[in-house]
C-alpha cells in the first residue's frame, strides 16, 4: 500500500466552475466567482472585509502594510512557524522578536509575550497552529494594554472557533491559506480579513497595485490612480472558481476529516496514555477543525525511525517547521546586529519531536487503520 503525506481532490463543482469563469470572458482578479467567495465568507463567519489573495503569505504582507510596519518597529512572532509568517514583516525593515511555544502545544505561550514587549513593539503576530486557537483573549489583553496590532495568521485555521467565535475574526488582521495541504484548497491563494473598517478602502488599493481600481469599477470614482503603495495581490478568477466550488461543501469536507482525525485519536490515544509519544491538545476555549493529527516523539531519532519506518512500509509522514530562531538567516542577522539568539526550549522541542501524519479528504478509515497498525506496531 502506498500513502501519500497530502493528495488534492475534487468534490463538487470545481471543473465546471472553472469553465464557467473562462466562458464569461473575464479570469483576471475579481471576477464573478471571487466575488461569490467573498460572499460566502461574509455570509457564513460574518467576516468584515474579506479579500482574495494570490496566498496566505500575501495576505501577511497586505496586513505589514495596513499595519504601517516601518523599519525600526519590533514585531512579536512565535519561532515555530513557517517563513511565510514573519517574511512580510522582514521585508518592511522590523525587527522580529521570536516568541517561545507553550509546553502543551506548538501555539504561542500568550505569558511569555509581555516580557518581550518593549517601546519599539509594534504589533503581535500569533499563528494558530493546526487550526487550533490560541488564547486570544490574554493575548488581546496584552495588546490592549500596551496598544498594539494583533495580527492572525490563520493559514490553517478555516472553519475554526474560540469561544464561539471564527478564527480571523479577532484580531486586527487575518490571513488564511488555500494551498492544496489545507482543507479548503484551490491549489495556491489565499485571503486577508480586514476586521478595522477605517482601513477597508484601503486594503483594496493595497491589493490593487496602490490604485483605487475596485472604487472606481464600482462607480464611485470617474477614474482611478495611483495613490499609495501596493502590489498585484489578486488571484485570477479561475483560482476563485476553484476554491468556490469547494466552499460549497465546507461541511462535507470537515465532517470527512473529523471522522479521519478522531479515528487517528482514538487508534493511538494508548501510545498517549503510556507516554510512549503525545497527541494533539484541544483546549476546552477552541475547536477542532481537524487541519492536521500529528504526534510527538520522545526524542529526534525516536522521530527519525518512525518516519524511516512508516516510509519503508509505504506510508509518508513528516516532521514540520524548523524553530526560525535558529534559521542560517536569522543567525547571520543577529550576529551582524550582534544580538544574542534567543533560548526558546519548546519550539525547538517541537521542531526535534513533531511528526505529521497524512490527513486529506480521500483518506480512508482502512488506511487509516493501516497507518495506526503500523505505528502501534513501531512501538512494541
Amino acid at each position: 500500500m502506498k500513502i501519500p503525506f497530502n493528495k488534492p481532490f475534487f468534490i463538487g463543482k470545481e471543473l465546471d466552475y472553472v469553465a464557467q469563469s473562462v466562458n464569461s470572458g473575464k479570469i483576471s482578479g475579481d471576477g464573478i466567482f471571487t466575488k461569490k467567495c467573498h460572499d460566502f465568507f461574509k455570509q457564513k463567519y460574518k467576516f468584515s472585509k474579506t479579500l482574495l489573495t494570490t496566498s496566505c503569505t500575501d495576505a501577511l504582507e497586505m496586513s505589514s502594510i495596513l499595519a504601517e510596519i516601518n523599519s525600526g518597529d519590533e514585531v512579536i512572532i512565535p519561532s515555530y512557524t513557517f517563513v511565510s509568517t514573519v517574511n512580510p514583516f522582514v521585508l518592511r525593515g522590523a525587527k522580529i522578536i521570536f516568541a517561545d511555544s507553550e509546553m502543551a502545544s506548538p501555539n504561542i505561550d500568550p505569558l511569555k509575550i509581555e516580557a518581550l514587549i518593549t517601546n519599539k513593539t509594534k504589533a503581535i503576530v500569533v499563528v494558530h497552529y493546526a487550526g487550533v486557537a490560541c488564547d486570544m483573549d490574554l493575548i488581546l489583553n496584552i495588546a490592549k494594554k500596551y496598544n498594539l496590532i494583533v495580527i492572525e495568521d490563520a493559514a490553517q485555521a478555516i472553519d475554526s472557533f474560540y469561544k464561539g467565535r471564527p478564527l480571523g475574526s479577532i484580531g486586527n488582521f487575518a490571513a488564511f491559506s488555500f494551498h492544496e495541504t489545507k482543507n479548503i484548497i484551490c491549489g495556491e491563494g489565499g485571503m486577508l480579513i480586514v476586521n478595522d473598517e477605517k482601513l477597508f478602502d484601503r486594503s483594496e488599493i493595497i491589493r490593487e497595485k496602490g490604485t483605487n481600481r475596485s472604487q472606481f469599477f464600482r462607480g464611485e470614482i470617474d477614474k482611478y490612480g495611483w495613490v499609495d503603495i501596493g502590489s498585484s495581490f489578486l488571484p485570477s478568477d479561475i483560482i476563485a472558481a476553484y476554491l468556490y466550488a469547494q466552499l460549497e461543501q465546507i461541511d462535507v469536507i470537515q465532517e470527512k476529516r473529523l471522522s479521519i482525525w478522531n479515528h487517528y485519536f482514538k487508534r493511538l490515544h494508548s501510545l498517549h496514555l503510556n507516554r510512549s509519544v503525545r497527541l494533539p491538545y484541544i483546549p476546552d476555549f477552541a475547536t477542532n477543525n481537524a487541519h492536521m493529527f500529528y504526534l510527538v516523539c520522545n526524542s529526534i531519532d525516536e522521530r527519525a525511525a518512525l518516519i524511516d519506518y512508516l516510509k519503508t512500509n509505504g506510508v509518508m509522514a513528516v516532521f514540520h517547521y524548523q524553530s526560525l530562531h535558529q534559521s542560517p538567516f536569522i543567525k547571520k542577522y543577529y550576529s551582524l546586529n550582534s544580538t544574542t539568539i534567543p533560548v526558546l526550549p519548546n519550539a525547538d522541542f517541537y521542531t526535534d519531536n513533531l511528526i505529521r501524519l497524512p490527513l486529506y479528504y480521500e483518506l480512508s478509515i482502512p488506511e487509516v487503520d493501516y497507518i495506526c497498525d503500523h505505528i502501534l506496531e513501531f512501538y512494541k
